[in-house]
């Protein structure tokens, strides 16, 4: 799952990209109005972090910006203004959760799961497909209750591909959501190949179907209908 983190407290910051990289979410950070106007207008994310003080602006604006464009990203407010009108102005204008600080960093995570799980899984922590079966808490993956191992990206990949499934994801969409502020900006996109690859020869030899398909020319789709 793809992260953006606004925030311009440095140490904070840093502190939640770390942690939440652990956690295997992909983050993108921005520290100011501007910076993060920029990257929710170009990009598209699981879960976005929204403090309310921000230099150049604030974020129940880039709320508004969000709300206005029909994006549908789920969005955490963090901030040190815990005024209950601040909660109620958030949570109106179309916020997911409200979190003030101070907080503790595992609770921040259990926020940030439990608002994906509702706004793309329907609150389940199972996603099921056919003979699939994904355990988005525990992160393991099962063919016919067998359990397959997965890297991390080969993970992150499969519950990208099923949270979009029938719809067709470019290779640079992709790159984007699993590498994020770090992906290679290479003309070319081997290594989400060899990721695909590997994802569905393990999924095979699991015994699942074939249901991550290429599309000449532009990228992959995952759908039990021949392409």
């Amino acid at each position: 799952m793809k992260l953006l983190i606004v925030e311009d407290e440095p140490e904070l910051l840093e502190s939640m990209t770390a942690y939440l990289s652990l956690e295997d979410y992909t983050c993108e950070t921005a520290s100011t109005y501007t910076g993060a106007l920029e990257k929710i207008e170009l990009y598209a994310y699981d879960c976005i972090l929204l403090d309310i003080m921000l230099p150049g602006g604030d974020g129940l604006s880039l709320l508004r910006e969000l709300k206005a464009n029909r994006k549908t990203e789920g969005v955490l407010i963090i901030s040190a203004k815990n005024r209950l009108e601040d909660k109620i102005t958030g949570l109106q204008l179309g916020a997911d959760d409200y979190l003030a600080k101070p907080f503790h960093l595992p609770e921040l995570g259990a926020r940030i799961a439990a608002i994906i799980r509702r706004k793309q899984f329907g609150g389940n922590s199972i996603i099921d497909y056919r003979e699939i079966q994904a355990d988005t808490q525990g992160r393991t993956v099962r063919v016919s209750g067998r359990l397959v191992t997965l890297t991390k990206k080969e993970y992150s990949l499969l519950i990208y591909l099923l949270s979009n499934h029938n719809k067709v994801i470019s290779k640079s969409a992709l790159a984007e959501h699993l590498w994020g502020d770090n992906m290679d900006m290479a003309d070319n996109y081997d290594f989400i190949y060899t990721h695909i690859k590997n994802l569905r020869k393990k999924l095979l030899d699991a015994g699942a179907g074939d249901y991550l398909q290429s599309v000449y020319g532009v990228g992959y789709k995952w759908t039990d209908k021949k392409i």
